[in-house]
């Protein structure tokens, strides 16, 4: 096995680091020993240059598959990872795999395999059901954040993938948190645990209030999200009839949103969640129903329409944003005769809405419902393989795709939808002919 001709000390004076730390120098002497390691350590403590250290060990310079993958839950990792790979100079060539850009560079990337692979779940799927990745030569890899995979709802892509890894020999998990189960399909065999987690929490939530000056908030919510713009938000209201009211007010404005409440029937419950996670809508309103279990990634605003309860259904609420170390903003809409709760130790910044706002902009994406799920044998790359092929989308104009047991959602650009539809309004997914439609 023909190492490249590389040191340690080079490698941190590339990356102009002084000498490694304890968490780093203690992930090496671990992946000494044991195949599998799960390593838990605070956003930001080196955790990537740990891994990517581990990794060069095992890389055979004369090997020309192949040999190491790193799955992320977001492009952006994807790229830093990339990027700190090729300042460490070590002469192996590594690219990196992610939607939101054309398959086509990667495809032509990847013809001559390179040593090491960085890519998102959904995207390696793909690229290794069209044979663009083999798998044959993989011996390593690593789930860096994995935490973030498992939330953002990534399971079935990563156990696809790592199913067809068939001659790994190394798994090492990289995780912020220590509170997740890890599922059966990653194949650990007792590993090394190490925690290097200091227990400190971040002060991610900020808190802002809007004063209204009728006890009707509707016209000071409609001004509110027009200042907030097109981000992520979850309104909440104490009762279901103000969430249908305060939604139908919106949309009568030009807001485009979704709502949620226990009376609705699960059909219309999945797809209101599944309009909300994909970006089809950027607005949510709903009742504490919404506050416990969902899983909603990378909300930015909590609005409190209706004041909550108690001190509990406020933090409950607050928990949809701010997570995963993002940072959140919850914000209390303050009627006439209200007052900011006791159990709010500080004074929110007032937020002044100026005048003459104008609409976000609107969401550039759809959803597209099929009447086929995980019982019709149907899963995502399925999905991904019919629109690719009969409706000739690509890539990039694919979104989230949500496969339920009976029927399955998925985010199509809007400017895509039409054409899309005419194309596949006749075809068959998986040898069955199907409803597929708009999502109502």
């Amino acid at each position: 096995m023909q190492k490249q001709n590389y040191s340690i000390q080079k490698i941190l004076d590339a990356l102009k680091i002084d000498s490694l730390n304890e968490m780093q120098l203690a992930t090496l002497d671990a992946s000494e020993r044991s195949n599998d390691l799960i390593l838990l350590a605070d956003t930001g403590s080196g955790k990537t240059l740990a891994f990517l250290l581990c990794i060069l060990k095992s890389l055979d310079a004369d090997n020309p598959l192949t040999q190491a993958l790193i799955i992320v839950p977001s492009r952006e990792l994807a790229i830093q990872i990339e990027t700190v790979f090729k300042t460490m100079s070590t002469g192996f060539k590594v690219t990196s795999c992610y939607g939101g850009h054309l398959r086509e560079t990667e495809e032509n990337n990847l013809l001559e395999a390179p040593a090491l692979i960085v890519g998102t779940p959904g995207r390696v799927a793909d690229h290794l059901r069209r044979e663009n990745i083999k798998p044959d030569g993989i011996n390593t890899l690593v789930l860096d954040e994995f935490d973030k995979s498992l939330e953002l709802g990534f399971q079935e892509e990563m156990s696809n993938v790592i199913g067809s890894l068939k001659h790994l020999k190394k798994r090492i998990l990289t995780s912020a948190t220590e509170s997740v189960d890890i599922p059966a399909f990653v194949g650990l065999h007792e590993p090394i645990r190490l925690d290097f987690l200091s227990g400190l929490k971040s002060e991610a939530l900020a808190i802002q209030m809007v004063k209204t000056e009728n006890r009707d908030k509707l016209e000071s919510l409609f001004r509110l999200i027009c200042y907030l713009g097109n981000r992520s938000a979850i309104v909440f209201c104490n009762h279901r009839d103000a969430v249908e009211r305060t939604s139908a007010g919106l949309k009568e404005r030009g807001i485009p949103n979704v709502f949620y409440h226990g009376a609705l029937e699960q059909p219309e419950r999945d797809s209101a969640l599944a309009k909300f996670r994909n970006g089809s809508s950027n607005v949510l309103v709903t009742t504490d129903l919404a506050s416990r279990g969902l899983d909603i990634p990378n909300i930015r605003y909590i609005i409190h329409y209706n004041l909550p309860a108690n001190e509990e259904v406020f933090t409950h609420r607050n928990g949809r944003t701010a997570r995963m170390e993002a940072s959140g903003t919850a914000i209390l809409m303050i009627g006439p005769d209200e007052y900011i709760p006791a159990y709010i130790n500080t004074e929110p910044l007032l937020i002044e809405l100026p005048a003459g706002l104008s609409l976000p902009e609107k969401p550039k994406w759809t959803t597209l419902f099929i009447a086929a799920g995980k019982k019709d044998k149907v899963n995502k790359v399925d999905v991904v393989g019919f629109l690719t092929n009969k409706g000739q989308l690509k890539m990039e104009d694919i979104g989230l795709i949500d496969v339920k047991d009976f029927f399955s959602f998925v985010a199509i650009r809007k400017s895509k939808m039409s054409n899309t539809l005419q194309l596949i309004k006749n075809e068959k997914i998986k040898n069955k002919k199907v409803k597929i439609d708009i999502a109502k």
